[in-house]
């Protein structure tokens, strides 16, 4: 499964926790435009990754078209895939208070504003998962939005199975 925040809920509740998966770090913006690669200049190494086991066979896919995969485990898989979702929560929800704003101007002009929902965000995943984030979660987030900094911030509402859910896009 590709993902782009956390699909866990989901896959527990279809009975497939243990399904491969991959966190997507890259992008498309337009068809047929080359994707856009989670390099950033806190991450260098790029920060999509795979796990599973066809995790090494899909990293070698992705990097035969061109793209970083990194192939973790599942412990380390899902701390990534919580701050991935920190990622999308804060930036869009910061970027929705400011109309029309990208990802970039989120990091650069609304900073402040940004890395107390990112703080505050990590801190309610840290106590529900009972796990600790690596230092310098902010900063990455942060080079990630640098390098995605034309894309556009925004929430979407959709209803799913009876529960609402925001997706951003």
């Amino acid at each position: 499964f590709f993902q782009n925040g956390m699909l866990d809920p989901w896959l527990q509740s279809k009975g497939l926790a243990g399904a491969n998966q991959v966190l997507a770090y890259f992008a498309v913006s337009e068809l047929r435009e080359p994707p856009v690669d989670g390099i950033t200049d806190a991450n260098p190494e790029g920060l999509t990754a795979t796990f599973g086991n066809w995790a090494p066979a899909i990293a070698a896919r992705l990097q035969n078209g061109g793209l970083t995969c990194k192939v973790l485990e599942k412990d380390a898989f899902q701390k990534q895939m919580l701050e991935k979702l920190i990622w999308i929560s804060a930036f869009m929800l910061v970027g929705a208070s400011h109309p029309q704003a990208t990802v970039g101007v989120v990091e650069k002009e609304h900073r402040a504003e940004v890395s107390t929902l990112i703080a505050q965000l990590a801190s309610a995943a840290a106590a529900e998962r009972g796990l600790s984030f690596d230092d310098g979660m902010e900063e990455r987030l942060c080079a990630y939005s640098r390098a995605v900094a034309h894309f556009l911030t925004a929430v979407n509402e959709v209803q799913v199975e009876e529960r609402l859910v925001l997706l951003s896009h």
